[in-house]
């Protein structure tokens, strides 16, 4: 069982910046692809950015050019840095950790989520 612990959200007015950060408790951290997910009332998870083992990045189009992940493995952390926040922004963002074994078996984790909410 892995546990994920985020932190760095909150209350931000439009255009500002927050840095979301999730440490993991995995000793095999480097294996997971980690990955920022929200939920914005009434609407479905989606997917926001994700880092695999290795580094490559993949984000939402709504959020490419404005966020960056990235990845500490030595310190077990995945953050996201969101720059230009715009309201549509406002959301609980979660940590998500994945990996698939040599039996093809997927491990997925997520965090208990933070609140971000984009606001004047």
């Amino acid at each position: 069982q892995v546990q994920l612990v985020e932190s760095g959200g909150g209350l931000v007015q439009p255009g500002g910046s927050l840095r979301l950060s999730c440490a993991a408790s995995t000793n095999i951290f480097s294996l997971y692809t980690m990955g920022w997910f929200r939920q914005a009332p009434g609407k479905q998870r989606e997917l926001v950015a994700s880092i695999r083992s290795g580094g490559p990045t993949n984000y939402e189009a709504s959020v490419k050019g404005r966020f960056t992940i990235s990845r500490d493995n030595a310190k077990k952390t995945v953050y996201l840095q969101m720059n230009s926040l715009k309201p549509e922004d406002t959301a609980v963002y979660y940590c998500n950790a994945h990996r698939t074994d040599l039996m093809n078996f997927d491990y997925d984790y997520w965090g208990q989520g933070t609140q971000v909410t984009v606001s004047s």
